[in-house]
């Protein structure tokens, strides 16, 4: 099935027939479905189904199926809803069918009818009929174009046991909230969910009681039902409010001080800690399911007891001033919010569709990766190959990646022949595009390809998208920037984008295109792997540089500015021990060997080449930063518009850097704390999967941004 260009999208959402999409009754798939509804740019052609005996929808879009038979033991209510779904679904031809939380509703429309599939799993796979066994895992898996799971533990759960590999059609998408504007508290705790054991009410019950009568100024709510009930609080300061609206709920913890989630049960997600925490609740929770990628900002009970949660509870009362703190982060650092992740699943209901145009990203993309793999070095780059890093963050996306190394291969086929090598290069690669036939051509740092190559590999791919990236500077006043700008010119004009190191606004005048992206050096888990903070260094100050990556020792006579500012620098800090690799006679390190010299000091200098110059950086920043040493750089550079001072150390001239590298060698405890912050940042921010998830998106016409 293929959408034509800027046709909107008709969409037929399905629910369990048990989940009542009503205001007074909603429950979680419902809420999940009806927010997200109302921010999708499909909401006009996107149609609800499901059963409920209310006439109060939570949105205007549902369509309400009659089922005469529920509850019958003598025909299958499953049967009679898919069958009148069935008819209505034909009948309306929908593009794309959404099923959520029921494998044997999927099973029995697939044949059915004839559409795309989502599904969405809000509970434990294997806790569910059709999803408990691997075949039918598997079978789901074959089935639909995209599986989505409301946390990262419900799909551990369903590829329990199956190749992770298999992860490439599926997406976490989590229930989400608004930011919400700040409310007059109450000293009120409250519980929400089933008052049963399994949601730990009980633990509750003996907790509260006791704070209760310990504090004789605080009250506590109860918002829920169960229908096979054992467990009562008895309190005069306790309220028990049975199953109240949502809305109601959400005012009630907005005016709440502390929410309490205790629960035994592996929560596929747990909202209510996500509401309470948005909502300014210090929030409490137990360490099971999904409950911890709710928020960052909750108290974990370390121990699953009455006792540990009436102590944590009693903390929270007590000391007022971390409470408010819990209180204003969990407002201000909400992890999951409606509007991003609305905009994520249309997203993901257009990648459904091949569209023949490059404005759109594919289910799965082949990408062909050329860059030099420094074999001919016998991969000593490999710790700063971002050639290597890109290859495994389109990967780590779930794409597929050939790779190829121009270098490396005119180097290990030269030949006698009258030929040039060159020319055997251009073959060698068309030939190999035929048989690959990639989406994206992805290139850095080459010269080894032709303008014709190009054009004809665009001949055999119309649909082909082509993007350049260069690592290197591009500032103004340095005399390699000017060799580099020529490098990139080679193909600026050719390419659909090109991706640099340094803020485009510095080349718009030295360059032929507006195609230019700026792209900042990535990390990756896999390669800056060490935490140097939790380390115990014996040097204070690391600093590596060379005269070519592709060289392995200095070239003598060769002196530029960072030679000069080094020499400054060492005499205004004698007492402090540096270790600097391509100084001073001191032969440029690579590596393993030059993993082990930089995690042997607690700070790094982010000292590049050239006037400081907006955004730009060596690969060295993602090396010192990335592993968790304590980073200087020049203020000019302008990181503070992505680190703040509590992630990254900037100076305005040496004499202050010399000043910050004294201090933090000597304040061991802040000088930790700092290089924890930006290695967390860095790696929030600027980390391989996310670097190329921006390649993709920009190359592919989609508004995408790093920061």
């Amino acid at each position: 099935m293929i959408l034509k260009k800027n046709q909107s999208l008709k969409i037929a959402t399905i629910l369990p027939y048990k989940e009542n999409y009503s205001i007074d009754k909603a429950s979680a798939a419902s809420l999940w479905v009806s927010e997200f509804y109302k921010k999708s740019k499909f909401k006009e052609n996107n149609f609800i189904y499901g059963h409920t005996s209310s006439k109060k929808y939570l949105t205007k879009n549902y369509i309400n199926i009659s089922l005469k038979y529920l509850g019958s033991k003598v025909k299958s209510t499953t049967s009679e809803y898919t069958e009148k779904l069935i008819k209505d679904l034909n009948y309306k031809d929908y593009n794309i069918i959404e099923i959520h939380n029921r494998p044997q509703v999927l099973f029995k429309l697939l044949n059915k009818v004839k559409s795309r599939f989502i599904f969405y799993f809000h509970n434990d796979p294997i806790s569910m009929k059709g999803s408990k066994s691997i075949s039918d895992r598997l079978k789901i898996l074959n089935s639909v174009d995209k599986i989505i799971f409301v946390s990262e533990w419900v799909k551990e759960r369903f590829f329990l046991n199956i190749d992770k590999k298999l992860q490439t059609k599926t997406e976490i998408v989590y229930p989400s909230v608004h930011k919400q504007k700040i409310v007059k508290k109450k000293k009120n705790i409250i519980f929400v969910g089933r008052l049963n054991y399994s949601k730990g009410y009980d633990l509750f019950k003996e907790a509260i009681i006791k704070i209760l009568n310990e504090f004789p100024n605080w009250y506590a709510s109860s918002v829920g039902d169960e229908d096979r009930r054992t467990i009562y609080i008895s309190h005069p300061r306790h309220k028990e409010l049975g199953f109240i609206k949502h809305k109601d709920t959400l005012n009630l913890l907005n005016r709440s001080e502390i929410a309490v989630v205790p629960s035994r049960w592996d929560e596929p997600f747990g909202r209510t800690a996500l509401e309470a925490s948005s909502r300014g609740c210090a929030t409490i929770i137990s360490n099971r399911g999904g409950l911890k990628e709710t928020t960052d900002n909750a108290i974990i009970l370390k121990k699953f007891d009455a006792k540990n949660l009436y102590l944590e509870i009693k903390k929270l009362i007590k000391y007022k001033d971390k409470r408010k703190d819990i209180q204003k982060d969990g407002r201000k650092n909400i992890k999951h919010l409606i509007n991003d992740n609305t905009k994520f699943i249309d997203q993901i209901r257009e990648s459904c569709f091949p569209h023949l145009n490059l404005n759109y990203v594919k289910n799965k993309l082949k990408i062909f990766n050329l860059y030099n793999q420094g074999q001919k070095l016998n991969h000593r780059l490999f710790n700063i190959s971002l050639g290597k890093k890109f290859t495994n963050g389109f990967i780590r996306n779930g794409h597929d990646v050939l790779e190829i190394s121009d270098r490396d291969y005119l180097r290990n086929n030269k030949t006698f022949s009258l030929v040039p090598n060159k020319n055997n290069f251009q073959n060698f690669f068309i030939e190999t595009f035929k048989n690959y036939n990639p989406d994206i051509l992805f290139f850095g740092h080459t010269k080894n390809l032709t303008l014709e190559t190009l054009d004809k590999i665009r001949t055999i791919n119309k649909n082909l998208i082509i993007s350049q990236w260069n690592e290197d500077p591009v500032m103004p006043n340095l005399e390699y920037s000017k060799k580099n700008i020529s490098n990139i010119n080679i193909y600026a004009d050719f390419v659909d984008h090109n991706f640099i190191t340094t803020h485009p606004s510095i080349i718009k005048n030295k360059v032929n295109k507006n195609n230019f992206h700026f792209f900042f050096v990535p990390v990756d888990k896999n390669i800056e792997r060490f935490d140097v903070y939790n380390l115990r260094p014996k040097s204070d100050l690391f600093y590596a540089m060379s005269h070519g990556v592709n060289r392995a020792i200095l070239k003598h006579g060769t002196e530029d500015d960072r030679i000069i500012f080094l020499d400054k620098l060492v005499k205004k800090i004698p007492n402090i021990k540096y270790d600097f690799y391509g100084f001073a006679n001191k032969q440029p390190i690579w590596g393993n060997d030059f993993n082990n010299a930089l995690i042997n000091s607690k700070m790094g200098l982010n000292l590049s080449r050239g006037k400081p110059t907006k955004y730009y950086s060596s690969n060295r920043i993602a090396s010192i930063m990335g592993n968790g040493l304590l980073t200087f750089v020049d203020k000019n550079v302008q990181l503070k518009d992505f680190f703040s001072k509590n992630e990254l150390i900037f100076y305005s001239n040496i004499h202050e850097l010399a000043d910050k590298i004294k201090f933090y060698s000597n304040n061991d405890k802040v000088r930790k704390l700092i290089a924890k912050n930006g290695k967390k940042k860095y790696f929030r921010l600027f980390n391989e999967t996310r670097i190329s998830k921006f390649f993709i998106d920009i190359s592919t016409g989609k508004n995408a941004s790093l920061f």
